[in-house]
């Protein structure tokens, strides 16, 4: 919408051009809090007529009238930018349009680069980026900014850090900080700008509106027209798996990708992906084996044992009502997501209910097998853990299944698409590992939202990169004939005769690029949860008071929907845009991914004092219950605090396992007592938060009794708990030792974090070879998709470590369609 205005306003503006022969438009750039601000001044008689904004790509925590309309408002009036208070409640988008007014307004005969004087020497300065601080060193001469040293950065390998290889160079080049932010490291350029500018604050610049206006105008190439057997759109999880498995069938392949470096989304997640490793659970032909061999290496492994509150899981799907699912129930009765144990009264729909049967079976052969040993006295911990491909298949249902707002959609996972990314997971690991990957072997443990234990862990020096793209690279690569085009937008399919057969592109000077691909191309461009005001216009999931123009996200600058827009022009259907996942555990001031799982924590509303849902339920679950019972802070409704023992280890990647000191107002790091519980609600950081700390205290206590086993949840049950918050020994069978028990002298850590945008649903409709259908059901020629520009798979709202293992399957199954094809 903001778009349309903005467009609309353009158009009156030629046409006042037209009444007013002294009328002058400029226009300027600069980086805001999620994407570029885009201005355009207009200046009659020397004075500022009017002032449009293309702020489209921003987010704010208050509504625009009252942020950013005051700021444009303020510079009109005061016919520039000199005292304008940015501090609206959108102060990152006010600073940035004042820059790129001040930008539009520069002359650059009034202050040429070489005119600009400095006090020589070298200053340090200090801003935030994506994960933490960055801290540079700048060095200036008398004249020129002369250098720019990255002195400590905790940002994110091949994704934040991309940045100061590109801008560093073009800011010394243009002897100031006004050069293009770089796509996908929105962040850190941010951070980086902020740097310099500091610096060049310290060293007493003499026109320091100049500096942060100096750029490098970049110059468009010659056109570029290749041809490949494939053409691939976006370098993230599909699209690389798409090309490595394309090489490897023995097809050129041309890689398309906005960003700077490989990676998309997929270098910011969780990085574990479901997928159940049978040699290492319960095997029904010998049951009471206590090792497995993984056939891939050869090497023997323990089995991993269940977790207490498994047992009562597989109990309630073996107790599912097998009619067909009764939609008519819920139009009288509140759908309660999450709620399984009620839902399981109301049946199954027809599809998944061979499924269901199928998985009874496998349940009740496990239950002959491990209830004579718990009515024994085993522990649930000493068994070895059921898991089976069914099992995975019918949780990402009944996990999926969501009704919208108003009643009349339901929505769940199209079984065929399902059962194809569950079942081809079971190569995957064996896959990236025979191009150099390494996974944890002994290990199923699980992250937020995932339901069960069934996660593949890396080893944690190779990160999300080492680990996803390292290899398949290095695959793509190794053939002279293929080619990776980084900072490189789509912009256009080709179609010829009704088939798709290439893709028109431009790269970040200017540059046209047109790629023709002999068999196929690939669209694996992501989601759009970056783009809120795409989620808001398709939304029919969330209520509008929780989802709004302010919900920030934990998606990269680049996931706009490029990849949907682009099937549609070319008559693509699509399905589930209006419902998107929101990730419950997202840090308050940017949205960003915290990590974490829900198995081992204790949430805690901020008022009460009392614990507010099932900590191990479904994403949009959790995220419900976080707007229903937090409080708002920094404008960010569904505040809620976390409390965890200090020695657990959160899932995610290396970033996930800094020390609380490395993060500022983040990780809080206390004893489990009432008085440092008392001193740390006195913090600022805390703010808003009025919940009694005897009552947290006495609520922390409460649930790790239940934990234990000696007594129920408290305000809420849970179904899987893994541990306790305060310490506890165990005996040698596994055991809890009550009397063992000490919260006051465990070192927890606590959180405060909120919702935040996190996976769409929806996306273009695809089958499960990935053709791209059109709005008749019919395949669009050439055409193929893979991971979260789809639609249909994880219904309404996703399994946690379910995406990684969809979008390298998918990718994977789209370069072997079109090789057989």
């Amino acid at each position: 919408m903001r778009k349309l205005i903005a467009l609309v306003l353009s158009l009156c503006l030629v046409l006042s051009m037209a009444a007013f022969a002294s009328a002058e438009t400029k226009t300027g750039s600069a980086q805001g809090f999620g994407s570029e601000v885009k201005v355009v001044v207009t200046v009659e008689d020397g004075k500022i007529a009017a002032l449009e904004v293309d702020d489209s790509g921003e987010t704010y925590p208050v509504a625009r009238e009252d942020s950013v309309e005051k700021v444009i408002a303020a510079i009109v009036e005061a016919n520039g930018t000199d005292g304008v208070d940015v501090n609206t409640g959108a102060t990152f988008t006010g600073t940035a349009i004042v820059e790129a007014v001040n930008k539009a307004l520069a002359d650059a005969a009034d202050a040429p680069a070489a005119e600009l004087a400095f006090t020589a020497g070298e200053y340090e300065a200090t801003a935030y980026g994506y994960n933490g601080n960055v801290t540079a060193k700048v060095t200036f001469s008398e004249s020129k900014l002369e250098n720019i040293e990255i002195l400590s950065s905790t940002e994110t390998a091949h994704v934040g850090d991309v940045a100061f290889d590109i801008m560093i160079p073009e800011m010394k080049e243009a002897n100031g900080s006004g050069v293009d932010a770089v796509s996908g490291a929105t962040f850190t350029s941010r951070a980086l700008k902020s740097i310099v500018n500091d610096a060049a604050e310290q060293a007493g610049c003499t026109n320091l509106d100049a500096f942060k206006a100096a750029k490098v105008e970049h110059v468009a190439g010659d056109p570029i027209e290749e041809t490949y057997d494939v053409v691939v759109v976006g370098a993230g999880g599909a699209g690389i798996a798409a090309a490595a498995q394309a090489v490897q069938n023995g097809n050129t392949v041309l890689v398309i990708e906005k960003n700077a470096e490989v990676g998309g989304n997929t270098l910011v997640s969780g990085g574990q992906f479901q997928s159940v490793m049978p040699y290492l659970v319960w095997d029904p032909a010998d049951p009471d084996a206590e090792t497995g061999v993984y056939g891939h290496d050869g090497q023997t492994y323990y089995k991993v044992k269940s977790v207490n509150g498994c047992i009562k899981e597989l109990k309630m799907i073996l107790n599912w009502n097998e009619d067909a699912f009764d939609e008519a129930y819920y139009q009288d009765n509140e759908f309660v997501a999450g709620d399984a144990a009620e839902l399981s009264k109301h049946g199954v729909h027809a599809e998944y209910l061979p499924v269901l049967q199928d998985l009874k079976k496998e349940i009740q052969a496990y239950l002959d097998w491990a209830q004579p040993k718990l009515d024994a006295g085993v522990d649930e911990s000493q068994l070895a853990l059921f898991s089976t491909i069914n099992l995975h298949i019918f949780q990402t249902y009944y996990g999926g299944l969501r009704q919208s707002a108003d009643k009349t959609q339901w929505i769940y996972g199209d079984l065929d698409l399902v059962r194809n990314f569950v079942e081809g997971g079971q190569g995957l690991k064996e896959w990236l590992e025979d191009q150099g990957a390494h996974f944890i072997e002994d290990t199923q443990p699980t992250l937020i939202g995932a339901l069960w234990y069934r996660e593949n862990e890396y080893l944690p020096q190779d990160g999300n990169w080492g680990t996803y793209f390292v290899g398949p690279v290095k695959t793509i690569l190794e053939n002279e004939a293929n080619k990776i085009m980084l900072r490189t937008a789509a912009t256009e399919l080709i179609v010829d005769n009704g088939r798709v057969t290439g893709v028109k592109a431009v790269k970040y000077d200017g540059t046209e690029v047109t790629a023709h691909a002999a068999k196929g191309v690939v669209l694996a461009t992501g989601g759009y949860a970056n783009n809120i005001d795409m989620v808001l216009e398709n939304n029919v999931y969330w209520d509008t008071a929780y989802l709004t123009t302010s919900t920030k996200t934990t998606n990269r600058s680049s996931l706009q929907g490029d990849g949907i827009k682009l099937a549609t022009e070319v008559g693509a259907a699509t399905t589930g845009l209006g419902f998107t996942q929101l990730m419950p555990i997202s840090w308050v001031d940017n949205g960003n991914l915290a990590f974490g799982g829900g198995n081992y924590a204790c949430w805690i509303n901020p008022t009460t004092g009392k614990r507010f849902v099932d900590e191990g339920s479904e994403r949009d679950v959790l995220s419900l219950a976080e707007f229903r019972n937090g409080i708002v802070k920094n404008n960010t409704p569904g505040v809620f605090i976390e409390f965890y023992n200090a020695e657990q280890k959160i899932p995610g990647p290396p970033t996930a396992q800094l020390q609380p000191d490395d993060y500022t107002g983040r990780y809080y790091h206390i004893k489990g007592t009432v008085d440092a519980l008392t001193t740390l609600f006195a913090d600022p950081e805390f703010a808003g938060v009025t919940a009694d700390p005897a009552t947290v205290i006495e609520t922390i206590k409460a649930y790790d009794q239940a934990v234990m086993g000696l007594g129920e949840y408290p305000d809420v049950g849970k179904g899987i708990a893994s541990r306790t918050i305060g310490n506890v020994g165990k005996s040698e069978d596994g055991k809890y030792l009550p009397d063992t028990y000490d919260l006051e002298g465990t070192d927890l850590i606590v959180r405060l974090m909120a919702p935040s945008t996190h996976h769409t649903m929806g996306g273009v409709v695809v089958d499960t070879e990935r053709h791209v259908l059109n709005t008749a059901g019919e395949i669009i020629p050439g055409l193929y998709a893979a991971g979260e520009v789809t639609g249909g798979i994880h219904g309404g709202n996703r399994l946690g470590g379910n995406a990684i293992v969809e979008i390298f399957v998918s990718g994977r199954t789209a370069a072997n369609t079109i090789a057989a094809e």
